[in-house]
């Protein structure tokens, strides 16, 4: 019968990012046995953790059909002007954690200022915050590398429940969990995959589309904070190329776990965080498996291609596939 061939469709092309993930599992896996080690996995979790937060702010941004390039930026001069206020002022690392993220929020606001106020397209508007970022991080360090304290660097070493998760995993995993309550359960996420879906129609539907927007850019920003600082505390030292090119990995981790380019389709738990973690046990797998170093960004880059092209497909397949079963529900038969 169509409807039930259809109906395996559907579930098939939504549920891909937990299909591709297990593919790339395997066969790493396979490749590399100690790949599938208890140790290995926690590895590529804990250092997926500050990607995956990263992305997770991303998600929100592509959700409403916008994108954010300034996320690495973000996370630089975020943790550029933490480890300059706990240098020159000796502040704690919890008061330097809550500047950083005062400055990633700051970042945010900006972003959706230019965005909803000055109605530039979320690409110009926050390739150009890049670049500012960039600079400002540069000029207050003069390029020279921040380093910082052990109070800073035991957070990213510290682990809780008795020493069985690294913190930066538990710190992940309460970003996810609030992430994905706030975009299902309340007004507001559903508001932000309306603005994806159909901005117009959410405008006659009396959203405030242009305060939407500007929240998800402000989320983006806070958590794009977030992670620099958690990257930070696993690195100790933030250098002139700390979290450059990062965004293209938020991008590609939201994109993975099936959060579409084109808005209104995606979720944070799964999707995000399958993607962020499939983008580190790339990485891992790759070098696991000793493949060529040369050929290492070749092999990321086409996984992470192959699935932008999943996901220009799937968005199409699925449309095609709910305008055919809105028919033969009209129509009141299978076939």
């Amino acid at each position: 019968m169509r409807k039930t061939r259809d109906t395996m469709v559907m579930a098939a092309l939504r549920h891909t990012p937990l299909m591709l993930f297990v593919v790339v599992f395997l066969l790493f896996g396979w490749l590399s046995p100690r790949f599938v080690s208890y140790q290995s996995l926690e590895n590529i979790v804990k250092q997926a953790s500050y990607i995956g937060i990263m992305a997770v702010g991303m998600t929100f941004v592509l959700l409403t059909a916008g994108i954010d390039l300034s996320v690495g930026s973000n996370m630089y001069l975020s943790a550029v002007v933490a480890g300059l206020l706990m240098r020159h002022y000796n502040l704690p690392a919890s008061l330097a954690l809550v500047a950083c993220l005062v400055v990633g929020l700051l970042f945010g606001v900006v972003n959706a200022l230019v965005v909803t106020r000055l109605k530039i397209i979320p690409f110009v508007a926050t390739l150009g915050t890049l670049w500012i970022g960039r600079g400002l991080g540069l000029w207050l360090t003069e390029s020279v590398p921040v380093e910082f304290p052990q109070s800073v660097t035991r957070i990213g070493s510290e682990r809780l429940f008795d020493g069985s998760v690294p913190l930066p995993i538990v710190l992940f995993a309460l970003v996810v969990v609030c992430a994905a309550v706030l975009l299902r359960r309340t007004a507001l996420g559903r508001q932000i995959y309306a603005v994806g879906n159909d901005i117009e129609a959410a405008q006659k539907a009396g959203v405030n589309t242009a305060r939407v927007q500007g929240t998800a850019f402000v989320v983006c920003g806070l958590l794009a904070a977030l992670g620099g600082f958690i990257s930070v505390s696993q690195l100790g030292i933030v250098n002139a190329g700390f979290g450059k090119d990062r965004e293209f990995d938020a991008i590609a981790a939201a994109v993975l776990g099936g959060t579409s380019l084109f808005g209104g389709i995606g979720s944070v738990f799964p999707g995000t965080v399958l993607g962020a973690i499939l983008i580190q046990m790339v990485t891992i797998g790759l070098v696991s498996a000793q493949v060529d170093l040369y050929l290492q960004p070749l092999v990321a880059a086409a996984i992470i291609f192959a699935a932008v092209l999943l996901d220009s497909l799937r968005t199409r397949q699925l449309a095609t596939l709910s305008r055919r079963r809105i028919r033969v529900e009209e129509l009141g038969g299978d076939s």
